[in-house]
């Protein structure tokens, strides 16, 4: 089997290096940080490929095949780690607060509907049945009781571990510098201090893979778009299903905590968090459920996701580099994606016959 070296420790990361090292590849996992702690730390961890992406589109269609995934993805990591992993797959209500946005919730259950998601429309006088404590404001509102959420920093570090009990090697604050091709076909990653041959490379590295120099290639064309996400204290049972309303969302932890986010802020390699952020995500969390607004904010997180130019992610093989394949460019899809995205990283590294998805080669995105 091959030596792989994955660089990026984040949700994708982890789970392709879990992947890869269940299936006998000899794996070294690199990151600048420690696992987990980049984009992947402020994630509120939602599964809802159907609220997003209300019109089919491939990004939507990437969703629901992972989804389609996660049962059997979180049974299997927490019997390879050995370790519990927050999942709840409570279901979502996406709350209109004016007649035209109920209007266009309306209209998605039915389309929703024709293409088999059970997606049930919520009259405004049915909302209190199913959540007390969302706004009298509410016009109606879209559940769909397949959506869920997951622990993103247990997920990692399952990931991690389960893949450490494989006899991967985990590297932390190993900053990646650059990827060449060799004369064999393998590849060299170099850091400042180091390098190391490998058969075989996975760029994970999120929004950081645009620093990473890859010989002969274009930079890879991923922002960074900060999001910052409050957690605040809160009764519990005050919600039981993640809510999602026009200007963000609201997702309630077993231990009664309440995660709001988030923002959508191009400023760069800022991971700052700022009182303007504090107070946009406080506001909607009160928009949606007034009984918040005396909640305190117990803790406050940002983290860079990495957009690619058309906001669907970028995963195939290089063609400058063949020995390198590209896994990035996630953006808010990241944790939803990671199951997928580890298999099919894994086809890629382990059988030269599998082939690039189109909608995600990326030669789409340059010379890469």
């Amino acid at each position: 089997m091959p030596s792989v070296i994955v660089v990026g420790g984040g949700v994708v990361g982890a789970t392709i290096a879990r992947e890869l090292a269940l299936a006998g590849a000899r794996v070294r996992l690199l990151d600048a940080r420690a696992p987990g702690d980049g984009a992947t730390r402020a994630s509120a961890g939602m599964l809802v490929p159907y609220i997003e992406g209300h019109p089919s589109s491939p990004l939507r269609e990437l969703g629901r095949e992972s989804l389609d995934l996660y049962d059997d993805f979180i049974v299997r990591l927490r019997r390879d780690s050995r370790s519990d992993i927050v999942y709840e797959r409570c279901g979502t209500l996406e709350v209109a607060l004016t007649q035209e946005g109920a209007e266009k919730l309306s209209a998605a259950s039915g389309t929703l509907w024709r293409e088999g998601v059970e997606a049930r429309w919520v009259p405004a006088a049915i909302i209190p049945d199913l959540e007390p404590n969302v706004t009298p404001e509410a016009q109606g509102g879209l559940f769909i009781p397949q959506h869920g959420f997951v622990g993103v920093a247990s997920l990692t570090a399952a990931a991690v571990a389960a893949a450490e009990a494989r006899g991967a090697e985990v590297m932390v604050e190993t900053g990646v510098l650059g990827i060449r091709r060799l004369p064999d076909g393998g590849v060299e990653v170099r850091t400042a201090t180091d390098s190391w041959e490998a058969d075989a490379c996975v760029m994970a590295a999120g929004s950081w893979s645009s620093r990473i120099a890859v010989e002969g290639a274009d930079p890879v064309p991923v922002t960074p778009i900060r999001g910052q996400l409050l957690q605040l204290s809160a009764p519990r049972g005050l919600l039981t299903r993640v809510i999602w309303g026009p200007a963000g969302y609201l997702v309630p932890w077993p231990d009664g905590s309440v995660l709001a986010g988030a923002t959508v802020e191009d400023v760069g390699f800022d991971e700052g968090t700022t009182q303007e952020g504090r107070h946009d995500l406080m506001e909607m969390a009160v928009a949606l459920v007034p009984a918040l607004e005396n909640a305190s904010i117990s803790d406050v997180r940002a983290g860079l996701r990495p957009r690619a130019p058309d906001d669907l992610p970028i995963i195939g093989r290089s063609k400058v580099v063949p020995g390198l394949v590209y896994a990035t460019g996630h953006y808010r899809s990241g944790v939803l994606l990671a199951p997928l995205t580890a298999e099919l990283v894994r086809r890629l590294v382990l059988d030269q016959s599998a082939s690039t998805l189109p909608v995600l080669d990326p030669q789409r995105c340059g010379n890469l």
